[in-house]
Order: C-alpha cells, then structure tokens, then sequence
C-alpha cells in the first residue's frame, strides 16, 4: 500500500499537549492521525465525542427560558403558526 504526505496546521500549544499526551501511551502523532482516519472510515463518523464549550451565561439564559415555557412555569408567548404563510406575514409584514 502506497502512503502520501499529508500536513496539518495545529495551535503550537495543542501540537505540544498533543505530542506530551501520546509520548505518555508510546504513540507518535502520525499513528494517532492513521488511527483516527481508519476509525472513520469504517464507522462512518467522527471515531469520537465532540464537547463543546460550557454555555456562556446568555445560553444558560436562553435555556432555563425555554426550559421554563415547556414546563409551563412561565407563558410561551411566543407566536405559533400553521402555515408558511402565515409566518412569512409575522416577520415580514406585507412586504411578502
């Protein structure tokens, strides 16, 4: 099997956690990113989990909100539609 050369452009801080995390299991970078390749090949998806950041306070906002309106603590008033329409209309006004 033939291979090619790939580059890829790290953060020098992530390049250097990244190297000291896999010299402390005795795999080389390149190993890592063939690993990483083949798992998602046969799998069909990222091989794994994806965290994202901790919600800012606006989010945590939004959330405890829409949290709040489903379970009926406070009214959803927000406007609810049964054609597109109709919302077009909401949010354009008759210059649909």
């Amino acid at each position: 099997m033939s291979t090619s050369i790939t580059t890829i452009r790290l953060d020098e801080n992530l390049k250097k956690d990244l190297q000291k995390n896999l010299d402390s299991i005795g795999i080389t970078m390149n190993t890592y990113f063939v690993m990483a390749a083949k798992q998602l090949v046969m799998q069909k998806k990222i091989p794994f989990d994806i965290f994202t950041e901790i919600p800012n306070e606006t989010t945590r906002k939004a959330m405890l909100l829409a949290d709040a309106k489903e379970a009926g603590l406070i009214p959803d008033d927000s406007p609810s539609f049964d054609n597109v329409d109709d919302f077009m209309q909401s949010l354009y006004g008759d210059n649909v």
